[in-house]
């Protein structure tokens, strides 16, 4: 009888190191973050953009689906492919991306409340870019 971690682990990116594994996670939670905005209503998507939620519409969601699932696709290349220098430099963009929109829809827009719907957005992004821009030389040298 095979265990789990025979059934999944060729799935399983093999570059050393947990950021691979972390973007691999990250791209599989995008994507179940993207079906919900066409399949669940707004009410998670309206958990982000708290402060007006009436802004978010069907449309504006689906539109937010579909550009998490393009950053999970992003990602997904990343966690396989992190040695490559222009795949490790369109990853990190992407939260560069990400970053930068849930701080203006927070901070500029005021369409976003800093709180559970926010926070978890923040700390990725804002965690991910830091992990990769220290790690950067390493995964690098492996190339």
């Amino acid at each position: 009888m095979s265990s789990f971690l025979d059934l999944v682990g060729p799935w399983i990116p093999q570059t050393p190191g947990i950021l691979p594994k972390w973007l691999l996670f990250i791209s599989i939670v995008s994507v179940f973050n993207s079906a919900q905005t066409y399949f669940s209503g707004l009410e998670l998507t309206r958990r982000v953009y708290e402060n007006k939620p009436l802004e978010t519409t069907n449309l504006s969601a689906r539109t937010f689906g579909t550009w998490t699932f393009v950053s999970a696709v992003i990602r997904f290349y990343g966690a396989y492919y992190l040695t490559n220098p222009q795949v490790y430099q369109i990853t990190l963009a992407s939260y560069l991306i990400a970053f930068f929109h849930f701080n203006s829809e927070w901070l500029i827009f005021k369409t976003a409340k800093f709180g559970k719907g926010l926070l978890g957005p923040l700390i990725v992004a804002t965690s991910t870019i830091v992990w990769m821009t220290l790690q950067k030389d390493y995964y690098m040298g492996l190339a």
